[in-house]
């Protein structure tokens, strides 16, 4: 099978997702072309079965923005074109569906059909489609879609709610690839950190407002003065500075290390006692998937998604969102006992289990081929 792959080319979930995704597919040996405007952030391997093409855009006095939607519907069209996709996967509802709808009438033009599959997978729904600017497209895109996937039962619902939808959605969760993040010795790392066997909280993320990174301070600072205890923030974003302003302020600054992005943070995760994901909204909760893999039990807000992937009191906990009160009582009680964290870390790697990519892997093909199939006959 032939696979465009459409998505942002970053650290965030969905290009993530879309990228390790690809990957897997390649693996598997089918041929995948990753279409964007940057090389994927974690496509940094090579396979004979992966291509990369770039969308580069135009500069002319005329334009106070580069026309990128322009420069994407044409770069897909001579793919699809050139390489004889059977099919296309676009990542994210704005504007990478709309640009599908856009290369699929170009094509027909041809006398050739390109099914589409779009993968909505959270603000693209929950806050940016959900803007008067944005909605009429996204809702027209999505419905023209030959197939919809969500990557939680929360976001299917959302987008139901939200969207006048005469398509399916179905639901694929995100996964994790446990060649990739697994437990792991790195003890000597660990010391480094930690040298008098201090317990290690993580938390990575964006750093924007939604994240709620402030809450992730707070409640280092109660668990702090009950368990000994270092914080690591992974990431980077437009809330950095107002972070690192609150931790001078608190003292604190000798225990929480800003590491900034980070490609193997997999490493991190393997000598982390607890993960905190303490978000506003969260369609899924990918970080949280990893940290479990990587046998690092969860704190977090019971928002969005989050339900599906941390199961209260079993894997970590769920608080109501901005309760640092709570979520700090919860870290103690995890962090305070040996026995406790270790049943939580066995339990977080069992549940994590559930989303191994070589679940999830065979539901995309099957997906695809659905779709293909029933877009063979189809002019739309």
């Amino acid at each position: 099978m032939k696979i465009g792959i459409v998505c942002y080319p970053t650290f965030g979930g969905s290009g993530v997702v879309a990228t390790e995704l690809g990957m897997a597919l390649a693996k598997r040996g089918h041929e995948v072309h990753f279409i964007t405007y940057r090389r994927p952030a974690r496509l940094s391997v090579f396979h004979e079965n992966v291509f990369y093409h770039e969308v580069t855009g135009e500069d002319y006095p005329l334009f106070e923005y580069p026309p990128y939607d322009t420069a994407l519907a044409s770069k897909m069209v001579e793919v699809v074109k050139f390489e004889k996709l059977d099919i296309m996967h676009v990542h994210y509802a704005i504007p990478h569906a709309a640009v599908a709808y856009m290369a699929k009438k170009i094509l027909l033009q041809d006398g050739r059909y390109l099914p589409v599959i779009t993968t909505l997978h959270g603000t693209d729904i929950t806050l940016v489609g959900d803007n008067p600017a944005f909605k009429p497209v996204v809702e027209f895109s999505i419905n023209k879609s030959d197939g919809v996937t969500a990557v939680s039962h929360f976001l299917r619902d959302e987008t139901l709610r939200k969207f006048s939808i005469s398509t399916d959605i179905k639901v694929i969760h995100n996964f994790v690839d446990f060649e990739r993040f697994r437990k792991i010795d790195k003890d000597h790392f660990k010391k480094a950190i930690a040298p008098n066997g201090e317990r290690i909280m993580t938390h990575t993320s964006n750093f924007r407002k939604v994240k709620r990174v402030e809450d992730v301070i707070r409640v280092f600072e109660k668990v702090h003065r009950a368990v000994p205890s270092k914080l690591l923030l992974i990431g980077d974003g437009p809330e950095r500075r107002h972070v690192e302003d609150l931790c001078r302020q608190i003292g604190l600054c000798d225990e929480i290390r800003f590491l900034g992005k980070q490609d193997a943070v997999e490493e991190l995760l393997a000598i982390s006692d607890l993960f905190f994901i303490p978000s506003q909204s969260e369609s899924f909760g990918l970080a949280a998937l990893e940290a479990m893999a990587c046998e690092v039990p969860v704190i977090s807000s019971n928002a969005g998604g989050l339900p599906e992937v941390n199961i209260h009191g079993k894997t970590g906990f769920l608080s109501d969102v901005g309760d640092v009160e709570a979520m700090a009582q919860h870290a103690i009680a995890i962090l305070g006992d040996d026995q406790v964290l270790q049943t939580f870390r066995k339990n977080a790697l069992e549940q994590a289990q559930r989303f191994d990519l070589s679940r999830v892997l065979p539901e995309y093909e099957a997906y695809y081929e659905e779709i293909i199939e029933r877009s063979a006959v189809r002019v739309d």
